[in-house]
């Protein structure tokens, strides 16, 4: 086995990827594709007609295929940092308030069927994801728009409701991505899988009834962007688990395998990799939470929620379940992001049975409190229901609780969150940007991801506002702070641990160190064969 060190630009202070390498052997597809695998599903529900619209797509795994697909004005780089132009050539603020934010189109920016692309086309897909405010939450990421003008074909400006030093990072988001008139209603989603765009590859989608088996992503010979495609091909495979998707891998079948690996593969990929693959740790900000539907009976007292946030154990957690996959998390802002603070550290200290039980005393719960924790069974990997067993089992030894837990797939257990079937729930949070406000405000913002009935006005009406009119985002650190104080004394969400990810492929594969970055994107157009 031939070891070595991988050398990457840093990314937010987190460590360069180590990439772990063996023999040779060729895989792949038949006609020359690359072949990656995830463990992503793609389904077409009576919930979720419309999967891969933009103005209702607001999951990592979708979002994955959309930024291969549909172009946005801006993107983040590779490996990180503030955004760049992508269908814009170029994009500034034109006041010092952060208030006006201007683009101009690349010249001749055209849809994969030739038609051009102007301000008109920029103006219509993101009103139109504004007008249908689809209940994902993913409208809320543009919310701060008060109006788009458009100056004759290429230039659009949007004037923004309030200061916001965010906007170029949401604009690199595929909410923002852009549409033609033709192929979609402005007021209506579009359902199915087919996706017309400008981004560097066209998209086909292979299904078995509601259910995507595979997509097909083929170079667009129209596309003009930033990207620069290193492949002409890229099928992404979608698997029932991490094992079969592993046995894909080693038997050549696949090249490349993403989210979500299992630890255990991770594990012994890493001590004992098989022949002729390699893994590679990329530098990642998931975080894994609880959320609480705050009116629900069992969880509506804040001191319920203040005790389970005083006895989880989330070292246990994380070595039990996740070994050094994961470390524990004590805000929703992750470690490795400036204005991290370890509030819920701060103020329980230790897991502690006795400081659970007088706060539940003092608040005059005397009885046992029976709760169910909700996961959902096949979003993020196997060891989701362990986590879950391993956070039942801490709670109902102190006598304190008494929890039982309840699995379901994520096509069911996402609506029922929404609809606030769920006192108790478990999600996983891929930053739409990297940046500290988007691990906020989707969480206690108008409109957020959560759909949560939990609202401060401190945080909604002052701290949000005034973090996001900082230019320099150190200077938002004070307000960013006390965000997560409030959060760690109401207890709306409890922040559990901060995962790593890697991708796993066959050698002859390059690029799979940029195959992922940060935020769980997927850039499909790094990977090419040969030498790097």
């Amino acid at each position: 086995m031939n070891r070595k060190t991988l050398v990457l630009p840093a990314v937010l202070g987190l460590l360069a990827p180590v990439l772990v390498a063996c023999g040779g052997s060729d895989s792949g597809s038949g006609d020359g594709a690359i072949v990656v695998g995830t463990t992503d599903r793609f389904t077409a529900t009576s919930d979720a007609t419309a999967p891969f619209d933009p103005a209702f797509a607001y999951d990592t795994g979708v979002w994955n295929v959309l930024r291969q697909s549909v172009q946005t004005l801006m993107r983040v780089p590779r490996g990180g940092g503030e955004p760049v132009p992508e269908a814009a050539s170029r994009c500034t603020f034109t006041d010092k308030a952060s208030e006006s934010y201007r683009c101009t189109l690349r010249e001749g920016l055209a849809f994969s069927d030739g038609t051009p692309v102007t301000a008109k086309d920029v103006k219509f897909s993101i009103e139109r994801v504004l007008k249908i405010n689809a209940d994902t939450g993913a409208a809320g990421l543009l919310s701060g728009i008060d109006t788009i003008e458009t100056q004759g074909e290429g230039e659009v400006v949007f004037q923004l409701k309030a200061p916001d030093a965010t906007f170029p990072y949401k604009l690199s988001t595929p909410v923002a991505g852009l549409v033609p008139k033709g192929a979609y209603d402005a007021a209506k989603l579009r359902d199915g899988f087919q996706v017309d765009g400008s981004g560097p590859y066209t998209l086909r989608a292979e299904t078995s009834g509601e259910t995507v088996d595979k997509i097909v992503f083929t170079r667009n010979e129209h596309y003009k962007g930033d990207v620069k495609l290193r492949n002409d091909k890229v099928e992404l495979r979608s698997f029932d688990s991490a094992e079969e998707m592993g046995r894909a891998l080693k038997s050549g079948e696949i090249d490349m395998m993403t989210r979500t690996m299992s630890p255990e593969q991770i594990r012994d990929l890493n001590q004992t990799p098989a022949e002729g693959v390699q893994i590679t740790e990329v530098p990642g900000l998931e975080i894994r939470y609880l959320g609480f539907n705050t009116k629900a009976a069992s969880v509506k007292d804040k001191a319920v929620r203040q005790a389970m946030a005083a006895v989880v154990d989330r070292g246990q957690i994380a070595g039990q379940v996740y070994g050094s996959t994961a470390t524990p998390l004590y805000s929703l802002i992750p470690s490795s992001i400036a204005t991290h603070t370890n509030s819920f550290l701060n103020e329980y200290g230790e897991p502690s049975r006795a400081k659970a039980e007088k706060i539940l005393t003092d608040a005059g719960v005397s009885r046992t409190v029976p709760l169910t924790l909700h996961y959902t069974t096949d979003h993020y990997g196997s060891g989701t229901k362990k986590e879950f067993e391993a956070l039942r089992d801490q709670l109902n030894a102190t006598g304190l609780f008494e929890v039982r837990i309840e699995g379901a797939k994520w096509s069911e257990f996402r609506p029922a969150q929404k609809r606030g079937d769920y006192p108790v729930y478990g999600l996983g949070w891929f930053p739409d940007f990297p940046d500290p406000d988007n691990y906020v405000a989707p969480f206690f913002g108008a409109d957020n991801f959560l759909g949560t009935p939990y609202v401060n006005n401190e945080i909604r009406e002052r701290l949000i506002p005034e973090s996001r009119r900082a230019a320099d985002r150190t200077a938002a650190t004070p307000a960013f702070e006390r965000i997560q104080d409030i959060a760690a004394d109401d207890v709306p969400v409890l922040p559990l641990w901060q995962g790593k990810q890697y991708v796993a492929a066959r050698d002859g594969l390059t690029g799979v160190e940029w195959a992922l970055n940060t935020s769980s994107d997927l850039q499909l157009w790094e990977l090419a064969r040969g030498n790097a």
